[in-house]
């Protein structure tokens, strides 16, 4: 018998994944319960309802009280609505905004005012990608 008529038995290519060390795991799992406690932390409101995303928040005031919103680090207030122009503060900086408004920039910000009804004011505030 020649060496090229010889056959080998069955070949198995097994593929070999790394484990996931314990340590590193348990660095995955923390990694991502940090980013689920900033996300939900990453709110609060007096007076207000918040909806937020990674990088925007759409802040509900309800208006005849002292409402406020904490939303990524910088408080948002409620100061004034006549018709449909609002006064708020964000950043501790106060802006006039009106329904159909350019966004205005404040402390990295962009604010924007999306509706005003006799009982609630709903703003937009979203990272600044520009700044």
């Amino acid at each position: 018998m020649s060496p090229a008529s010889r056959t080998l038995g069955r070949v198995t290519n097994r593929r070999v994944f790394p484990s996931q060390t314990p340590t590193r795991r348990a660095a995955g799992l923390l990694a991502g319960l940090a980013l689920g406690v900033a996300l939900l932390s990453g709110c609060s409101s007096e007076g207000a309802a918040t909806d937020c995303g990674l990088d925007a928040c759409t802040v509900t005031f309800d208006r005849g009280v002292d409402a406020s919103a904490s939303i990524f680090g910088v408080e948002a207030k409620l100061i004034g609505a006549q018709g449909d122009q609002v006064t708020v503060e964000v950043a501790g900086e106060q802006l006039s905004l009106t329904v159909g408004q350019q966004a205005t920039e404040v402390g990295g910000f962009a604010v924007t005012l999306d509706s005003v009804t006799d009982q609630q004011v709903k703003i937009r505030v979203a990272h600044n990608p520009n700044s």
